[in-house]
């Protein structure tokens, strides 16, 4: 089969790990091809011209040039959520499908918009929530929904970092507001709507930044959530801590069944079960597979295009994660629990 063509808008940082990552073995698979990328940084162009294997007359400071200027079946978005919406506006209006990093906008407004829109053209639109598709969170998950230890109770999340200092995180992100929850927080909803197979009905935020974090909004948060089949969930995020324990891919989610306590600490997964003295652990093997996160996704995606099964991060079902996200953004700043599908419903006029 003929591999999918795409035009990337962001190469530099995080579209750097893409382009190294993910789309060179994408390429080598055969699954899908650059034919243009767009920056607005040439250096960054630059780096990323020998893992795309594009030449420098395909490298793109203006992407209305890019777009105008060739034909391709994907665009893929890896910008800041603030400029989401006017790359999905010019992929739609060449007909394109869209592969975006999450989350789909920065407000609900926006993302309410990008949904409208991408409904109303016909094309196909998948969000890369990766961490929910990391080798741990995808064992927690089986074990879970395997049934061998009876229905959940309630999830706890940690993710706890020290990114105190300006710039520890990318200068955006200590820049704009309520970074926690936009940036990370995100990704531990869609890992809690998972594990727990369903939507989020109300949410309440408590979040803050420290005097010593270095950032323009809240850096800090204790959340809780009850899902729609009665689940109860609670997260504590934290940016600004003296020490990093439960930091990007080493989080920690501990899942209460009725019959075990399953517990992931930094990537190992305990199985506990108490006995007279105290809990008898034993240690999971985790599951086996090619590929983890975003490469796994982008194989996803292209298999969706060329006929496949729609993938779980699609945007019909990644609307229901950016409704808990900015749920939760007005909780923190209404200091009231806010119903999630009653919020969705408003925020799409339904």
């Amino acid at each position: 089969m003929k591999p999918l063509e795409y035009i990337i808008v962001g190469v530099g940082g995080w579209g750097g790990y893409w382009c190294r990552e993910v789309l060179l073995p994408l390429a080598y698979s055969g699954k899908a091809v650059a034919v243009a990328a767009v920056d607005r940084d040439p250096e960054a162009l630059k780096r990323s011209q020998e893992f795309l294997m594009l030449p420098s007359d395909r490298l793109y400071t203006d992407m209305a040039s890019a777009f105008a200027n060739h034909r391709a079946d994907f665009a893929i978005v890896v910008v800041p959520p603030a400029c989401h919406e006017s790359v999905v506006d010019i992929a739609l209006a060449h007909d394109l499908h869209i592969l975006s990093e999450k989350p789909i906008a920065d407000s609900m407004d926006a993302c309410a918009r990008i949904y409208h829109k991408v409904r109303s053209s016909g094309k196909k639109m998948m969000v890369t929530m990766s961490h929910r598709f990391d080798r741990d969170k995808q064992t927690l998950e089986a074990l879970i929904k395997g049934g061998d230890y009876g229905p959940l109770n309630y999830v706890i999340c940690r993710f706890t970092n020290n990114c105190r200092k300006f710039g520890s995180w990318g200068e955006f992100r200590h820049r704009i507001p309520d970074p926690l929850l936009i940036e990370g927080t995100v990704h531990h909803f869609d890992i809690f709507r998972s594990l727990c197979g369903a939507d989020a009905q109300t949410v309440y935020a408590k979040t803050w930044n420290p005097t010593w974090g270095e950032f323009a909004g809240d850096s800090t948060a204790m959340i809780t959530m009850e899902m729609t089949n009665g689940a109860k969930c609670f997260y504590e995020g934290a940016k600004a801590n003296a020490s990093t324990m439960n930091g990007w891919t080493q989080e920690y989610f501990r899942a209460e069944c009725r019959d075990a306590t399953l517990e992931m600490d930094r990537r190992r997964i305990r199985l506990l079960r108490s006995r007279d003295l105290g809990p008898e652990t034993t240690d999971v093997e985790l599951l086996q597979r090619p590929t983890w996160m975003n490469p796994w996704l982008a194989e996803q995606f292209c298999d969706w295009l060329n006929g496949g099964p729609e993938p779980a991060t699609r945007l019909e079902d990644n609307i229901q994660c950016c409704a808990l996200l900015f749920a939760a953004v007005e909780s923190a700043h209404s200091g009231s629990p806010v119903d999630v599908q009653e919020y969705l419903r408003k925020s799409l006029g339904t």
